[in-house]
Formats: C-alpha cells, structure tokens, sequence
C-alpha cells in the first residue's frame, strides 16, 4: 500500500511538473510612456483602450502583462517619449512626432501643409496610406531602434486663441504666438512673433505675459482651461494635424512572441478607433467651453483665410527640400499625402506641391 501510494504521489509530482509550464502564463513587463497628462485623449485611450485591448488578445495565450504606466512627465517629459523608447527605459509609447520635426520630419508632412483637411479622420487615413506604400515611413522609425505599431493620431482643427480680438491678420502684427513645434512656421508673414511651445505650459506662459495667445484645437484647450487666460477664439481652419502614433522598441518587439506582437498592433487599431470616436464627440462641446458666445468667436472669412495661406512662405517646398536633402523621400511623401487627401475631398486653403 505504501509503495503504491509513494508511486502515486510520484507520478502526480512528475505530471505536475510537465504540466507547470503549460499552465502557468508568462508574465512579461512592460513600461508605457508619454509625457503629457491623461486629461488628453491620447494618453487617455493608453489606459482606456489600448491596455485592456492588448490583455484581451492575450487571453488563453500563455502570457499576460504586467503594465507600468508613465504618464505626465513621470519617465519622460513632452517630447522624450522616443528617447525613453530607445534608451529601454520604456517599452511602448505614444510619440508626439509634431514635437520631433528634425528627428522625424517624415511624419510632420501635415505640419508642413498648414490650411489642410478639418476632418481628423481624413488626416489619419492619408497617413496610413503613407505607412501602407512608402517604406520610409517606417524605416525612419527604425534609425531610433523604434518601430511604429500604428494608433496615429491626429489633433482636431486647429485654431488660434488669444487675450485680443482677431478678425483679421493685420490684428496679428507685434504679438508673440506660441505654436507646436513646425507650427510656429504658419505665423510667418503675418506679422505675428512665432514662439515653440506646448500645452504643459500655454496657461501660465499666457497668464505671465510670455506670449499673448497660442494656435491649438479645441479637444485640448478646454481641458487646458485656455479660455480663462485667452479668451478670444479665431476658427482660421488651420486644418487637423497627425501628431504621433503608438510606438515600441524595435529590438525589444523583435524578440517578443508573436501571440504578444499581434496583441499590441491589435491595440494599436482599437486605440485609433476609439480616439477618434471620442474625438469626435468632444469637439463641439469643447467648442462650446472655449468659445461660448458670438463675443468671443470669430470665423474667418475665406479670402481671409485664402490671404493667410497665401502670405506664408513655402513651407512645404522648403521643409521637403531639406529632408529630401537627407537622403529622406519627402518629396515622394508630399505628393502622396496631397494626392490622398485630395481624393477624400478635402479643402485646401493652397496647393503646397506647387512650387
């Protein structure tokens, strides 16, 4: 009986240990960054979709994550995004690109033709298309050992907010006007200072008298609370901006099985899904907090508009010049970002392939 029992217990041991591995799921680590706080919808959609969305995926495969997530300057500031990624101080990220024109200027083409398509979700599928046909596009993820896993985002609109009236250009002349990164170029020729700047510091920038007003959208600077310190709000349809994409480290998704490669691309897809579904609905009630009567909006006019973009340097000639310079296809990007938009139907306040 002893014997028996000792066989049994054995046997158990042993199956139990064949059977461990199999059992157990794999616990891998991964940290997730960016530098801006989740009052924005794209660190908002990190948690919101794109983590229980990878988790899903992984359901019954063997692994689960275990997630850290560093949001608002806790990693890596505005704009530090992509160092973290490469240094492997984070795995994953959101990487505000607008904020990276000389690291990546490939992916600032829409920063680089201002007066473009309103419509973020038209932005967001002309630069997949981008991603679909032209290899450089991703390859320049991978001079930073990045890889891009899709989410791009784009920002609704853009428009100008400031502490005076604007009706027209002219009202700009003397003022300082803060903008994101390659944004500063729409103030050029209209008499405006153009100052880099970026929604962690607009309020209090314009509450001291830093600047007098800034170019932003509105799903931002209403949470920003902006129309307590700027409250004149000109629509100028700068057009919406692709601003960044969901991005891990290249050597470290390399060596990830595929089960957990396919989730978090499959993340990626539902984050952009539900960041424009969210974007959407935010934009008139935004709209409505910044601008919340006639007083305090101003559209303008479409020769003013067509002036506006008119007066501008060529921006795009100049930006695709340097980086075709740089042994980078932006020119072949232009054309191509130009071209997709246009079959969407878009409005464009000029024809920036023109030269």
């Amino acid at each position: 009986m002893t014997h028996t029992i000792r066989r049994l217990l054995t046997g158990t041991a042993l199956a139990a240990l064949l059977a461990g591995p199999a059992l157990a799921d794999e616990t891998i680590d991964i940290t997730i960054v960016n530098g801006h706080p989740p009052i924005f919808l794209w660190v908002k959609h990190l948690t919101e979709t794109f983590i229980p969305t990878v988790n899903a995926a992984l359901e019954g495969s063997g692994y689960t994550i275990n997630w850290t997530e560093a949001y608002g300057g806790t990693l890596a500031g505005v704009g530090g995004e992509l160092e973290a990624i490469e240094d492997g101080l984070a795995e994953v990220g959101v990487v505000p690109t607008v904020f990276m024109p000389n690291q990546l200027p490939l992916q600032n083409v829409t920063y680089n033709t201002p007066f473009g398509p309103s419509d973020p979700r038209v932005v967001m599928e002309a630069m997949e298309v981008l991603y679909d046909t032209i290899p450089g596009m991703a390859d320049s993820w991978n001079t930073y050992d990045a890889v891009y896993l899709g989410g791009g985002f784009a920002l609704d609109n853009y428009l100008l907010m400031t502490n005076f009236p604007v009706n027209s250009i002219d009202d700009l002349a003397g003022h300082r006007i803060a903008a994101p990164g390659p944004a500063v170029n729409w103030l050029e020729g209209t008499g405006a200072v153009g100052v880099a700047g970026n929604l962690t510091t607009y309020y209090n920038d314009i509450q001291t008298g830093v600047f007098d007003g800034v170019i932003v959208f509105a799903t931002a600077a209403a949470p920003a609370r902006l129309q307590e310190v700027a409250p004149y709000v000109t629509v100028t349809d700068f057009g919406a901006q692709s601003a960044g994409g969901v991005i891990a480290n290249q050597t470290w998704f390399d060596d990830q099985p595929e089960p957990v490669q396919a989730a978090l691309r499959a993340g990626a897809v539902a984050y952009q899904e539900a960041y424009i579904a969210e974007q959407a609905q935010r934009v008139a009630a935004a709209m409505a907090v910044i601008a919340p009567d006639a007083e305090h909006l101003h559209t303008l006019a479409p020769e003013e508009r067509a002036r506006w973009a008119a007066a501008l340097p060529d921006v795009a000639g100049t930006w695709a010049a340097a980086a075709d310079g740089a042994g980078l296809p932006a020119t072949e990007v232009l054309n191509a970002y130009v071209g997709a938009v246009r079959a969407a139907g878009a409005d464009l306040g000029r024809d920036w392939t023109q030269r």
